[in-house]
C-alpha cells in the first residue's frame, strides 16, 4: 500500500509535515543571535542580529575575523548546510574564549547549539546551551548581557520543548519572560509568549494558552505597521492553526497581509500567502471529515489561489515551496494538465538552488509528486528512472552535508519509489539503510516510517512473521513518542488518518491472522487488543492537538472490578470484523470473524443511523441493526450466556461508535439487545478506573437552557427535566436559563464537590474540537473550555465528578467520527462516567428517563443497570428507538 504524500508546510520536508518558519536574520549589529521564535513546536528560528560591546581589549583584525566567522556560520545556518555551520561556529567560540570575550562566547555557544539541534545531536546542543548560560551568570548588569541571557533561555526552552520536556521549557521561557519586560524589549517578548503559549498548550492548559495568544494579538495590533509587526502576527497566525483554531488563524493572517502590503514588503507578503494557504488546507482537510464536501472543495480551491499568489511575488526558496504545495494539491484534486504544466516550472528552478537541506527535501517532494501524477496518468507505461536518479542525487548531497536526517528521508523515499514499482527486493535493502540511520537519530521520530514500510514490503514478499516484527517495531516507536509526537510535528494532526493511524490497524490485522499453537493465538489477540486501546489514546491525543490523555489503571486492573461484564472490541479491517471478547475471570480471549468489506460494514452502519432519526423507521431500524448484531454479538452469544453475562462493555472501532448499541436487534428472540444486557461504552478500558458508585445521597447541580439562544431551537421539556430530577435528587442545585452562565457554573463548581452535574441543553459532539460545544446562556463552550470548567476545583474535592449528564446533544451530522468528540468530553471532563445522547429529543420521554434513571441510581443498581431500566421504562410506552435509544453510557459502569 502506497502512503499518501503530505504537503510540506513553510519548509520543504518529506512524508509527515513539518511547518517551518523561514530563516532569517535581522540585521542590527555586528554578531548574530539565532533566538528561538517558535512559530510551530520545534520550527526553526528566527535569527536576531544582538550589537555587543566587547569589554576586553582584542586587536581589531582578529574581532573582525572572527566576526565574520559567525556571520559565515550565519549564512551556512540560513542555507540548511548544518554540518558545515556547526564548524564555523565552533571556531568562532574558541577565537571568543581565548580573547576573554565571554559575552560573544555565549552567544555563539547559543547559536552552536541551535544549530546542533537541526542535527539531531541533542547531547552537543544541550551542552552548549549549558556552557552558555554559565557564562551569563555573573555581576554584569548591562542590557546587553541580560538580553544575551534571555534569548539563551529562549534557546534552551526550544531544547527543552524537543526533548519532550514541556514543563520545563514552559518555565524556561516564563524566566526569559521577566527578563525582556525588565529591559524593555516588547518585540522579543511578543516572540517568547508565542513558545510560552505552545508549551502551555502542549500540557493541556488551554485557557492559559488562548488568554496568551489573545493578549498577545492585542498587543501586536497595537503596533504600528512594519515588517516585523507582519511576521509576528504570521507567527501567531501559524500557532493559531497549530492549536486547531482554523478560523482565527485564517483571521490574523489575512491582517499580517494586510500589513505586509500596505509596508510594501514583497518577502513578508509571500510568506503570509504560504501560510494562509497552509491554514485554508488544513480547512479543507477538516470539512472533509466533517462530511462538508462542498466546503472541503471550497477551501482547497482558496489555498491553490494563495499558494498561486505566493508563487508570483515571493523569494525563491517560499515561492518554489508555494508551488511544490500546489503541484501535491493539484494531483491530489487530479487535474492533471494544470500539473503536468506546473511541474515542468518547477524542474528548471531545483538545480538553482545550492547544496542543502532545502535542496533535498525539494527534490523529495517534488520526486514524491511526480511518482503520483504518473500513477495516476500513466500507470502502465510510467518511466522511472529520472525519478530514481533524482532521489539518488540527494542521497549523494545529504552525504557530502553530512546532513543524516536528510539522508534517510532520501532513501527512504527511494525505497518507497521502488515499492511501488514492485523492486521489493531493492525496496527493502533501501528501506534498512534508511531506518539504520533514523534509529540513530534522537529522538527518532522519522523511523517508524521506515519500519512501516518495511512491514508493507515484507507483507508483500509473504514474509508475515517479518512483517508483523517491523510493524510491532513501528508501533513500539510511536508509542514511545506518543507525548511528543504532536509537539515535534504539529501538522500530524491534519494527516493523523494517512501517517499514523495504518501502522496502528495493519499491525492489529497482521496479528489476527496469524497462525500458531495455542499459546501463540493468546499473545497476538492480547497483543491486538492492547494495540486497539492504544489507538483509542492516541486518537484522543490528536483530537485535542496535545498529548494531554494518559491511561489511568491497567486493562488487567479494569477487568477485575466487574464478575459479570463482558468486554467486546469489534475490529473493523478492509476485508473482514474481527470481534475480541473477554469474560470474567478468564484469561483465555475469544476471537470471532465475519468476513465483509470494509464499506459494506460503513454504509450498513450509515443506514442505521439514518433510520434512527426517523421516528416511523423502527422496521428499517431492526432489519438493518439484525445484521450488525450477527457480526458483533451471535457468534458469542452462547458463550455469554454460559458465563452469565448482565452486562456488555465496547470498546467501539471508528463508525461504530455513531450508533448505540441498545437498538442492535436479535431476530431469533425478537429483542433488542438493550432488553438482554446492561450496556456501556469506553474509548477504552486504561481511561477509566471502575469502581462501584458511592453509597452515599447523590447531590447533583443541574442546569439548562430551555429558551431559543443564539439561533437554537427552544427546548421547552427542559424545565419538567430539572423538576423531576430534584425530586429523585433532592440535594440539587439548578442553573435554569438565564442562571446558567459560564461564571455561575464555575462558581457552583468551585463551591460544592458535586457527585453529578446534569446539563439538560443543546451540544454538538464533532470529530473537530472547535465544532465539539454546549449551549450555556451567555454563549458555547466548547470542550476544552468545559474541560477547564468542570476540572477548577479538582485539586480541593476527595473525588471526582462521578457522574456527568449530558441529555440534549447530538453527534453533528455527515462526520463519520462525530463520537470522538464525545469521548474527548467524557475524558477531558474528569468524570467517572458520561451519560450523553447522540440525538436530541426535545419530548416528555426524556424528562422520564431521566427521572427513571436516577430513581434506580438511589435503589443502588449500577450505572448500566440504570441505563438499562430507564431506557426500557421509555420503550414500554414509546415502541419507536428514536425515543429511548440515543442515550449512551460512557466510562465507569458500575
Amino acid at each position: 500500500m502506497a502512503r499518501k504524500r503530505s504537503v510540506f508546510f513553510h519548509t520543504i520536508q518529506p512524508f509527515l509535515i513539518f511547518r517551518r518558519s523561514r530563516r532569517k536574520w535581522l540585521t542590527q549589529g555586528v554578531l548574530a543571535l539565532l533566538t528561538a521564535f517558535l512559530c510551530t513546536v520545534l520550527s526553526p528560528v528566527l535569527a536576531t542580529i544582538v550589537a555587543v560591546n566587547s569589554t576586553t581589549q582584542t586587536p581589531s583584525s582578529i574581532t573582525t575575523k572572527t566576526e565574520n566567522s559567525v556571520q559565515q556560520g550565519k549564512a551556512l545556518y540560513e542555507a540548511g548546510r548544518f554540518a558545515e555551520a556547526v564548524k564555523v561556529l565552533e571556531q568562532a567560540a574558541a577565537a571568543f574564549r581565548s580573547t576573554g570575550d565571554k559575552l560573544n562566547q555565549a552567544m555563539t555557544l547559543s547559536n552552536l547549539s541551535l544549530v546542533y539541534q537541526q542535527l539531531g545531536q541533542w547531547t552537543q546542543a544541550e551542552s552548549a546551551i549549558a556552557q552558555s548560560l554559565n557564562l551569563l551568570k555573573n555581576d554584569d548588569n548591562s542590557k546587553q548581557r541580560f538580553a544575551i541571557f534571555a534569548q539563551a533561555l529562549d534557546v534552551q526552552g526550544r531544547l527543552q520543548l524537543a526533548r519532550g520536556q514541556t514543563q520545563a521549557a514552559l518555565d524556561t521561557w516564563q524566566e526569559a519572560a521577566k527578563i525582556y519586560k525588565q529591559i524593555g524589549d516588547e518585540a522579543t517578548l511578543t516572540r517568547n509568549r508565542i513558545n510560552t503559549a505552545q508549551a502551555m498548550q502542549a500540557l493541556g492548559l488551554y485557557r492559559q494558552a488562548s488568554k496568551t495568544l489573545t493578549e498577545v494579538q492585542q498587543s501586536l495590533t497595537k503596533l504600528p505597521d512594519s515588517p516585523l509587526k507582519a511576521t509576528g502576527l504570521r507567527s501567531l497566525g501559524n500557532i493559531f492553526r497549530v492549536v486547531g483554531d482554523l478560523n482565527t488563524s485564517r483571521e490574523v493572517l489575512k491582517e499580517s497581509l494586510a500589513v505586509a502590503q500596505r509596508v510594501k514588503s514583497p518577502i513578508a507578503i509571500g510568506e503570509t500567502l504560504l501560510s494562509l494557504g497552509n491554514t485554508a488546507l488544513a480547512q479543507g482537510k477538516t470539512q472533509l471529515t466533517l462530511g462538508n464536501t462542498t466546503q472541503a472543495e471550497k477551501e482547497t480551491q482558496a489555498a491553490l489561489k494563495y499558494y498561486q499568489q505566493a508563487a508570483v511575488v515571493a523569494q525563491p526558496t517560499t515561492r518554489i515551496q508555494a508551488q511544490l504545495n500546489q503541484l501535491s494539491l493539484l494531483v491530489e484534486k487530479e487535474q492533471f494538465p494544470a500539473a503536468l504544466a506546473l511541474a515542468s516550472q518547477i524542474q528548471p528552478q531545483m538545480s538553482k538552488l545550492p547544496a542543502s537541506r532545502t535542496s533535498v527535501y525539494t527534490q523529495i517532494n517534488y520526486a514524491q509528486s511526480i511518482t503520483q501524477l504518473r500513477q495516476k496518468t500513466t500507470p502502465d507505461s510510467a518511466s522511472w528512472l529520472d525519478i530514481a536518479q533524482m532521489l539518488s542525487g540527494a542521497v549523494e548531497q545529504a552525504r557530502s552535508l553530512k546532513d543524516p536526517r536528510a539522508e534517510s528521508y532520501a532513501l527512504g523515499t527511494l525505497g518507497g519509489l521502488y515499492e511501488q514499482t514492485g523492486q521489493l527486493s531493492e525496496a527493502q535493502n533501501l528501506t534498512q539503510q534508511a531506518l539504520l540511520i533514523a534509529q540513530t537519530l534522537d529522538p527518532p521520530d522519522i523511523a517508524y516510517q521506515w519500519q512501516w514500510q518495511l512491514g508493507r514490503l515484507l507483507k508483500a514478499k509473504g514474509d508475515i512473521k517479518g512483517a508483523t516484527a517491523a510493524y510491532d517495531s513501528a508501533f513500539k516507536t510511536l508509542e514511545s513518542l506518543r507525548r511528543d509526537l504532536v509537539a515535534m510535528n504539529p501538522e500530524i494532526q491534519f494527516s493523523f488518518r494517512e501517517s499514523v493511524e495504518p501502522v496502528y490497524r495493519g499491525l492489529v490485522d497482521l496479528q489476527l491472522q496469524s497462525k500458531g499453537n495455542s499459546e501463540t493465538m493468546q499473545y497476538n489477540l492480547t497483543q491486538a487488543r492492547n494495540v486497539i486501546e492504544s489507538l483509542q489514546l492516541a486518537e484522543l491525543n490528536n483530537f485535542f492537538r496535545s498529548p494531554c490523555v494518559e491511561p489511568r489503571v491497567t486493562i488487567d486492573t479494569a477487568l477485575a472490578q466487574d464478575k459479570k461484564a463482558a468486554i467486546i472490541y469489534p475490529i473493523i479491517l478492509p476485508d473482514r470484523i474481527e470481534v475480541i471478547l473477554t469474560l470474567p475471570g478468564q484469561k483465555e480471549l475469544r476471537k470471532y470473524t465475519t468476513a465483509i468489506s470494509q464499506e459494506k460494514v460503513e454504509s450498513t452502519v450509515q443506514d442505521l443511523r439514518k433510520s434512527l432519526l426517523d421516528v416511523a423507521a423502527t422496521d428499517e431500524v431492526k432489519q438493518t441493526s439484525q445484521k450488525i448484531y450477527d457480526w458483533l454479538i451471535r457468534p458469542a452469544q452462547a458463550e455469554l450466556s454460559k458465563s452469565g453475562i448482565k452486562t456488555l462493555v465496547f470498546v467501539l472501532d471508528s463508525s461504530l461508535q455513531n450508533v448505540p448499541m441498545g437498538v442492535l436487534y436479535d431476530k431469533q428472540q425478537q429483542k433488542y439487545l438493550v432488553e438482554k444486557y446492561a450496556l456501556a461504552l469506553t474509548p477504552g478500558l486504561q481511561l477509566f478506573d471502575p469502581k462501584p458508585l458511592q453509597k452515599v445521597q447523590l447531590n447533583a447541580l443541574t442546569a439548562g437552557v430551555g429558551e431559543k439562544r443564539f439561533g437554537f431551537p427552544a427546548l421547552q421539556n427542559v424545565p419538567r427535566e430539572l423538576e423531576e430530577i430534584k425530586s429523585e435528587v433532592p440535594r440539587s442545585e439548578e442553573l435554569l436559563n438565564q442562571k446558567f452562565t459560564e461564571n455561575n457554573l464555575q462558581k457552583e463548581l468551585q463551591s460544592d464537590p458535586f457527585s453529578v452535574v446534569h446539563l439538560a441543553t443543546h451540544g454538538e459532539f464533532s470529530s473537530d474540537p472547535e465544532k465539539t460545544f454546549i449551549l450555556a446562556w451567555d454563549g458555547l463552550l466548547k470542550v476544552k473550555e468545559f474541560d477547564s470548567l468542570l476540572r477548577v476545583s479538582e485539586s480541593s474535592r476527595s473525588s471526582n465528578i462521578e457522574l456527568l449528564v449530558l441529555s440534549a446533544c447530538k453527534t453533528a451530522l455527515g462526520d463519520k467520527r462525530a463520537a470522538l468528540g464525545l469521548a474527548g468530553v467524557a475524558v477531558r471532563a474528569g468524570a467517572r462516567s458520561t451519560l450523553a445522547s447522540l440525538w436530541s429529543v426535545d419530548d416528555q420521554s426524556t424528562a422520564d428517563l431521566m427521572s427513571e434513571f436516577y430513581r434506580q441510581l438511589n435503589n443502588g443498581v449500577s450505572k448500566a443497570e440504570a441505563l438499562q431500566r430507564a431506557q426500557l421504562a421509555v420503550f414500554k410506552k414509546e415502541n419507536s428507538p428514536y425515543f429511548w435509544a440515543p442515550y449512551v453510557l460512557l466510562g465507569n459502569w458500575l
